[in-house]
């Protein structure tokens, strides 16, 4: 079998090359370099408070490989592209989100001397953060913490784990089109996929 010279690249992107056009054209693009648009559901305000949650829930650092988790959110809620459901006692995903977001401020205000989530430092978003995961099911702001803390963290989770930097630091293969898997079994590898 003739490999691709894309076979060369590190990670998940090296297999580009045994895909299908279609499947490479999705994965390849979320790599970039390519400016992200602009966002067109969250506010300036909205946005630095997120960007500072985002980095807290996945545990990320500046010199992580940049996933535009903020943008994909964004895209997701500017267009309505929930997961489905909704907590009875939360309202829809996108009033939960601005809601939750302002409330981390003023919760960030109340308890530092008016400054906003993002402008406080790591440690004080940590126990900020902390205090609202350990309200569990008690009264946020009008909303169960608990849930607010789901919303949070499967919208971060399911853009981050989109992405093909977070399948390498997995050891997720990637997609295996159009070949299909073929060891299903527990500790079994694809004939493609080198031990780690």
């Amino acid at each position: 079998m003739r490999r691709s010279p894309l076979s060369r690249v590190p990670g998940v992107a090296g297999r580009a090359g045994d895909w299908d056009a279609a499947t490479a054209g999705v994965v390849l693009a979320r790599l970039g370099p390519r400016p992200q648009p602009p966002l067109s559901f969250f506010t300036p305000a909205e946005e630095a408070a997120a960007e500072a949650l985002l980095d807290h829930l996945l545990a990320r650092t500046p010199e992580d490989p940049p996933v535009p988790v903020l943008s994909v959110i964004d895209a997701r809620l500017s267009t309505g592209q929930g997961d489905g459901w909704r907590y009875a006692d939360l309202p829809e995903d996108d009033e939960t989100w601005r809601r939750s977001l302002a409330a981390l401020d003023e919760d960030a205000r109340l308890r530092h001397s008016g400054r906003a989530f993002a402008a406080l430092d790591h440690g004080d978003q940590d126990r900020l953060l902390h205090h609202i995961k350990q309200l569990g099911p008690g009264d946020w702001y009008g909303m169960p913490a608990s849930h607010v803390w789901t919303l949070w963290t499967r919208y971060a989770t399911a853009a981050y784990y989109a992405h093909p930097y977070a399948w390498d630091e997995i050891g997720f293969g990637g997609p295996a089109y159009p070949q299909g898997y073929l060891r299903l079994g527990r500790g079994l590898r694809e004939p493609w996929e080198e031990p780690r």
